[in-house]
């Protein structure tokens, strides 16, 4: 599980509630600290925030699917416009509303991997 957000806050609220669910997560501050690491993310799932500083998460997303990195990912955002909208569902990445305030992420995490686990992402 990779965890892409700039609030350091967030990183380590989300990072604890993955891990007690079972998930091992790796957290990253902006889409370049996730390039940069050693080998490009093969397996889990990308837990992305839209307003990222250097790069939104749907251009991180096109980016690694670029890259030929194509797991599935979850956007992360408040009050997504219409045209993010637009393009996450064209993307196939499913859009979770902060605040996180129940389960939604989790059932949202676990669908995607299931589904990934089925068959390629279209």
């Amino acid at each position: 599980m990779f965890i892409v957000d700039d609030d350091e806050a967030v990183r380590a609220a989300l990072k604890f509630s993955l891990e007690i669910d079972g998930h091992t997560v790796e957290v990253h501050e902006n889409g370049e600290a996730l390039f940069q690491r050693a080998e490009s993310p093969m397996t889990g799932c990308l837990v992305l925030e839209q307003a990222l500083p250097d790069i939104n998460g749907l251009q991180l997303v096109q980016e690694l699917r670029r890259r030929h990195v194509d797991l599935p990912a979850i956007l992360v955002t408040t009050q997504p416009s219409r045209d993010v909208r637009t393009e996450a569902a064209a993307a196939g990445v499913p859009i979770v509303e902060k605040p996180l305030l129940t389960d939604t992420l989790l059932v949202t995490v676990e669908e995607a991997l299931a589904l990934h686990a089925n068959g390629p992402a279209s």
